[in-house]
């Protein structure tokens, strides 16, 4: 007997596609997501960067590129809610990595740290229309194993539980509850590659979406030594003048804070290589098994790259800041949609996207009924991947009332056009930047511009309201603002 869970999807899967429709018929998925790979990290976006990503560059030059995709957060958690979920992480107060509380001048806002089993997760709406789920890797979207992977509509569970970084590190033993450890010194990354290739040897006869999450490019830095001896004689060829520098107006902080100027971390560009090859490796696997064809890729980030702690191990110069931050170089992130035969190999797209987008394209490109109940805040792509329209959409939100391990503090943003105005959640002040002219959020405008200041302030306070945003609490008797 099948369990009564799986029993209810494979009755709802008999119901999902029109009668005569083979398998052969629905597209499959593959979704990459890389743990704090910023936007500057692979050469389809910056073709002066230190890092070697020959794979993801050749996807890139397959499918579509959004040089305009973001995260709906500066840190992982809430990011990686609005993917399975289509959601904003604001409307269920997901707003920090689960579970981070770090106090600065102020309490942060009440965090909710799990993502509630009644959502319908991408992975459930697939499952229920006959869909092979997998999930391996990175999951830390919930405490106990009732909020795993297993029980939010993935068949299989390769690696996902609470944890946000490798609890044994990149080598073998790995001490994690949903990975059986190899031999000691096996390596994380291509062990998670392997498990991924062996799910696609048993699901290739139906459709399937894959969803390989990667920890890397994670702290802990670590990387095979012949892979970092490698980069280590490339950085040597590399100026490490002004490596480093004080970035006295990120924000502006109470104190300068150091910021990593020029890609050349010998142990972070191997990370970022063994990332590649795995990508390289599903995608040669998809092509050995003749699946190519039919099968969708996606690939992103949940934050941006890791520029001002923790071994500050990159640079998204131009981009300012980096993760945990609302400047661009903490929410812009790589963003690439290959669907063969419609997206136009080697296209670009400028127009803003976000990740919460992910849920109702895929659906929509399944050939699904939209759920616009569920991904709330997500919008289909497929007019874009067509070339055929615009997205009925015209701003932008982000919401983090926390004090990130990275040095950034609370605040919120809006984007509209090519205007982003960031309001800082201590005191209320407010930066506007023009991103077509001023990429690196470096010329503040809000006093030059007060109508327009006033007008993305009107329509950030809306927002707040329609999904019920939290703010900054008391301490130590001191009163935070807070928006009327």
């Amino acid at each position: 007997m099948l369990p009564n869970r799986l029993l209810t999807l494979t009755v709802l899967a008999l119901f999902a596609f029109p009668a005569g429709t083979s398998a052969a018929d629905r597209p499959n998925f593959v979704f990459f997501l890389v743990d704090d790979l910023g936007y500057m990290d692979i050469g389809a976006n910056n073709p002066d960067t230190f890092y070697e990503t020959p794979n993801v560059d050749r996807l890139a030059e397959s499918g579509m590129r959004f040089t305009n995709g973001y995260a709906a957060n500066p840190v992982c958690s809430p990011t990686r809610y609005s993917i399975m979920t289509g959601a904003h992480p604001s409307r269920v107060d997901a707003t920090n990595f689960f579970s981070g509380r770090r106090e600065g001048r102020f309490r942060p806002a009440p965090l909710n740290d799990r993502m509630a089993v009644d959502e319908v997760t991408l992975a459930e709406a697939l499952q229920q229309a006959g869909y092979r789920t997998a999930f391996l890797g990175k999951w830390h979207l919930g405490p106990t194993e009732e909020f795993w992977p297993d029980n939010q509509g993935f068949e299989f569970n390769v690696g996902g539980h609470d944890r946000g970084s490798p609890p044994g590190g990149y080598f073998a033993p790995f001490r994690n509850p949903r990975l059986e450890d190899g031999p000691n010194g096996q390596h994380l990354t291509q062990r998670l590659t392997d498990e991924a290739i062996s799910i696609l040897e048993q699901v290739q006869n139906d459709p399937f979406l894959l969803y390989l999450s990667f920890y890397t490019v994670h702290t802990p830095l670590q990387a095979p030594k012949d892979l970092v001896e490698k980069y280590r004689k490339k950085a040597e060829k590399v100026s490490d003048l002004n490596e480093f520098g004080d970035e006295e107006q990120v924000f502006p902080v109470d104190r300068p804070r150091r910021v990593r100027q020029v890609q050349r971390h010998a142990t972070y560009a191997a990370m970022v290589e063994t990332m590649d090859t795995s990508v390289g490796r599903v995608l040669a696997k998809l092509d050995e098994l003749g699946l190519s064809e039919n099968t969708v890729v996606c690939f992103t980030s949940d934050n941006g790259g890791l520029s001002t702690s923790e071994g500050s191990p990159t640079s998204n110069l131009p981009l300012r800041g980096g993760k945990g931050w609302l400047y661009e170089g903490g929410i812009r992130e790589p963003y690439l949609i290959r669907w063969p035969g419609v997206t136009e190999p080697g296209s670009v797209c400028d127009v803003p996207v976000v990740s919460m987008d992910f849920y109702p394209t895929i659906l929509d490109i399944a050939g699904l009924p939209l759920r616009p109940e569920q991904h709330l805040d997500g919008v289909s792509l497929v007019p874009l991947l067509k070339q055929e329209g615009d997205l009925a959409r015209d701003a932008l939100f982000w919401h983090y009332p926390h004090y990130s391990n990275q040095g950034g503090i609370p605040g919120g943003a809006i984007r509209v056009g090519d205007y982003k105005l960031i309001e800082r959640f201590e005191d209320g002040r407010v930066h506007l930047y023009n991103l077509a002219d001023d990429i690196g959020e470096r010329h503040d405008l809000a006093e030059q511009m007060p109508e327009r200041v006033d007008a993305m302030r009107r329509r950030l306070h809306d927002w707040y309201v329609e999904v019920d945003a939290k703010f900054l609490q008391p301490k130590d008797g001191r009163e935070p603002w807070r928006p009327e």
